[in-house]
C-alpha cells in the first residue's frame, strides 16, 4: 500500500473539529482515521469525545514523558510512541531505525484501502474487550459475517479469484506429475490419547494447517471431546510441516451462500467456543509463519509456546475482514485492546520475542513440525 499523507492534529483543532462536526470522522467520510497528539489534558478529552466515533482513534507520543493523567484509558485504539519497548498499552518501532511515523503511515495506508473494515474492527474491540469472552466471540461472527458481504471483501475476493485462474491457467501447461494410486488421505487433524494426555495435531502440512472445513470441523470436535471428558488433564495443540498454521484456506473463502449462513456455521462448529472448554488445559506450540487462525486460535490457550523463529501475523483487515477465528476476543485479551488493533491495523508481522514481551506467547524455545516430538 501506498503511504498517505497523514495530518496529526494537535488536541485542541481536533476538539474545533469534533465540536463543528461530529461526523466529520467516518468512514463514509472519506476521513476514517484521526490521529492526534497524546499531550495535554485536551488530547483526553478528545479521547472520551472520539471513542464513540465510526473512526479509527490514533493517539501519537514521540516520548512518554509528562502524558496527561488518563491518557491511556481515554478511549484512543491505538497508542504509538517513538520510544523503544514502551509499557503497554503502547506500541514503540517494531525495527530499529523508525519511529512511530512508519506505523501510523501503515495504519493510514490501510484505512485509506479499507475503511469500512478498519472502523467495524475497532468498533468492535471498543466494545467487546468488556464482555465474556463467548459473548465476545459471537459479536466477532457477526461482524465478520456483515463484512462478508461488503464491498471491500468483494473487491478482495474477485482479485484473489482472478489471481487464481492466472496460476491455474499457468499451471495447466506445465508437466503433470501423477499422484500415487492408492494412497489413503489422511485426516485433517490427528488426535491421539496418551496416558492423561490428548494430543491434537493440525495435519495438512502440504499447504500449511491452512484452516479448511475439515480442519475446522476436526479441531472443533477434538476440543469437544477434551471439554467433556474430565480424565484428560492436558491437550497438546501442534501443527504438521514447516508451519503450526498459515490461517484461513483461501480456496474456501467466499464458499457459503450468503452471510447469515456463514455466521450460523461459525458459531456452530466453531473452533474458539469448543476450544474454551478445554482452554485451561491446553497447551499451543507454535512455529513457522503463524497467520489469523494461527495467532487467534492459540491466544486462547492456557500456555503457548513458540520456536524463536515464528512470526505472527493478523492479515484480515487488508481483506476487507475482521480476524474470525476468535482473534479480538483471543489476541485482545492477551495483549490489551490497542496492541491487538495495532496488529489489525498494520498487518505487520511480530517476531517471538515481542510477542513474548508482549504476552501473546509465554515462551519461546525450540518447537518443531514433528506430529510427536518431544516436550
Amino acid at each position: 500500500m501506498a503511504v498517505p499523507e497523514i495530518d496529526v492534529l494537535e488536541p485542541e483543532e481536533a476538539l474545533l473539529l469534533l465540536r463543528a462536526d461530529p461526523e466529520m470522522f467516518a468512514a463514509h467520510t472519506g476521513r476514517p482515521l484521526l490521529a492526534v497528539r497524546a499531550h495535554g489534558p485536551l488530547a483526553v478529552e478528545v479521547g472520551e469525545l472520539a471513542r464513540w466515533l465510526p473512526c479509527v482513534l490514533v493517539g501519537v507520543a514521540p516520548d512518554l514523558a509528562d502524558l496527561p493523567p488518563g491518557i491511556e484509558s481515554a478511549g484512543y485504539d491505538v497508542l504509538l510512541t517513538g520510544e523503544a519497548t514502551p509499557p503497554a498499552p503502547w506500541v514503540g518501532p517494531l525495527r530499529p531505525g523508525d519511529g512511530f511515523t512508519a506505523a501510523l503511515g501503515a495504519i493510514a495506508a490501510m484505512t485509506r484501502a479499507v475503511p469500512g473494515a478498519c472502523v467495524a474492527f475497532t468498533q468492535l474491540v471498543r466494545y467487546s474487550a468488556g464482555i465474556d469472552v463467548r459473548d465476545a466471540v459471537i459479536a466477532e461472527s457477526f461482524t465478520y459475517s456483515t463484512l462478508q458481504g461488503g464491498p471491500e471483501f468483494a473487491a478482495w475476493l474477485a482479485g484473489h479469484r482472478a489471481a487464481r485462474e492466472r496460476r491455474e491457467a499457468g499451471a495447466a501447461t506445465a508437466p503433470v506429475r501423477a499422484e500415487p494410486i492408492g494412497q489413503p488421505t489422511e485426516p485433517a487433524v490427528l488426535v491421539e490419547r496418551d496416558g492423561d494426555e490428548l494430543w491434537v495435531v493440525l495435519n495438512r502440512p502440504r499447504v500449511h494447517n491452512a484452516v479448511s472445513r475439515d480442519l475446522r470441523d476436526g479441531l472443533a470436535t477434538a476440543f469437544a471431546l477434551a471439554g467433556a471428558d474430565p480424565t484428560v488433564a492436558e491437550v497438546r495443540l501442534r501443527g504438521a510441516g514447516r508451519s503450526f498454521c498459515s490461517g484461513g484456506d483461501l480456496t474456501e473463502f467466499g464458499s457459503l451462500p450468503d452471510p447469515a449462513r456463514a455466521h450460523a456455521v461459525r458459531t456452530t462448529r466453531s473452533i474458539p467456543l469448543s476450544l474454551l472448554r478445554c482452554a485451561r488445559r491446553v497447551t499451543a506450540y507454535m512455529h513457522g509463519t503463524c497467520v489469523g487462525a494461527g495467532v487467534e486460535v492459540p491466544a486462547f490457550a492456557r500456555r503457548v509456546i513458540a520456536d524463536p523463529a515464528t512470526t505472527l501475523r493478523l492479515p484480515e483487515l487488508a481483506m476487507g475482514l475482521v480476524p474470525g477465528a476468535g482473534g479480538t476476543s483471543s489476541v485482545v485479551r492477551r495483549v490489551g485492546r490497542e496492541r491487538a488493533a495495532f496488529l489489525s491495523l498494520t498487518g505487520w508481522p511480530l517476531d517471538a520475542a515481542t510477542a513474548a514481551n508482549w504476552g501473546l506467547v509465554d515462551e519461546v524455545r525450540p518447537v518443531r513440525g514433528d506430529a510427536r516430538p518431544p516436550v
